[in-house]
């Protein structure tokens, strides 16, 4: 949506966008790091352009504020007292909504492929029941919550902010192979999580049984059987999650609620998503991915 009104008569041939500067940048840094630029002197200028927007004093940093209804409406969903009919809740809920956006910018400049939020068909192109079911979300179980598709991933990233428990989650779900034993399955993915943290939590859904077994990985890494409480159960697919803490601050660096997500889902991604077979999924540079790492890691 443009910021100022323009008259539609001279909109009639032409469309009319609005693009941020937090836009520009991150086209810019794929730009050079992934499609590549020929002449010297345009990829000097446009390095140039990146360095610039990248300075603090630009005015074209992402986005870093969630504003200031977030700190009350954080309170008011630890309380219970968050209703949907609260004035707040929209503000947080269309920061959220922007938060989104600028991950999907970040993990595109640094993947070289369009990274897109996935929306149910009803809302995608109605911005007012978007906003509704965001704030409904939100004052009925205290959560923030996007899908994210990477294109070559084994499958969409979902993303949820608990304000309750102050905690992101991330997860990803896997379809199982379709020959072998419930435990060939099952050892089919926990081979490809060598590399995973202990924490991460591996729950495993079966074909025509509404129960599921979940597990922490620490736990069945060598006692894959704990998976199958029914060895003769077919397993259909996996679903795998990860929980770091939830920064609390509006912005900032340090304990704030934006970077805490930037980092979860970069984590998440670089030690889990990435490495799942037989995705061809783009990998995230190496520091970026050890950056993200360190910070959900730190207390």
């Amino acid at each position: 949506m443009h910021p100022i009104d323009v008259d539609g008569r001279k909109l009639r041939k032409v469309a009319l966008h609005h693009i941020s500067w937090s836009e520009v940048l991150h086209e810019a840094q794929m730009q050079l790091a992934h499609r590549g630029v020929d002449d010297r002197l345009q990829a000097w200028l446009l390095a140039e352009l990146v360095r610039y927007l990248r300075h603090p004093r630009s005015g074209a940093a992402g986005f870093d504020d969630m504003g200031a209804a977030w700190v009350p409406v954080r309170e008011a969903v630890a309380a219970g007292t968050l209703r949907a009919t609260d004035r707040k809740i929209g503000q947080v809920t269309t920061s959220w909504e922007k938060l989104v956006r600028h991950l999907c910018l970040r993990l595109t400049s640094q993947l070289g492929v369009g990274v897109v939020p996935v929306l149910p068909r009803k809302i995608a192109k109605d911005l007012p029941a978007r906003e509704q079911a965001a704030v409904t979300r939100l004052a009925g179980d205290g959560t923030l919550h996007t899908t994210l598709r990477i294109p070559g991933a084994i499958g969409v990233v979902g993303v949820t902010a608990d304000l309750r428990t102050g905690q992101v989650r991330t997860t990803i779900e896997v379809d199982a192979p379709s020959d072998g034993s419930g435990a060939r399955r099952v050892n089919w993915i926990l081979r490809q999580l060598k590399e995973a943290p202990n924490t991460l939590l591996v729950e495993v859904a079966f074909a025509r049984r509404e129960q599921t077994a979940c597990e922490l990985l620490k736990d069945v890494r060598d006692n894959a059987a704990a998976l199958l409480p029914d060895p003769a159960a077919e397993v259909r697919s996996f679903r795998l999650s990860l929980c770091a803490p939830l920064g609390t601050k509006r912005n900032g660096l340090r304990r704030a609620f934006i970077p805490s997500v930037n980092a979860a889902v970069d984590a998440f991604y670089a030690e889990i998503v990435q490495g799942l077979k037989p995705s061809v999924a783009p990998r995230l540079p190496a520091d970026v991915a050890e950056d993200a790492i360190a910070a959900v890691e730190s207390p």
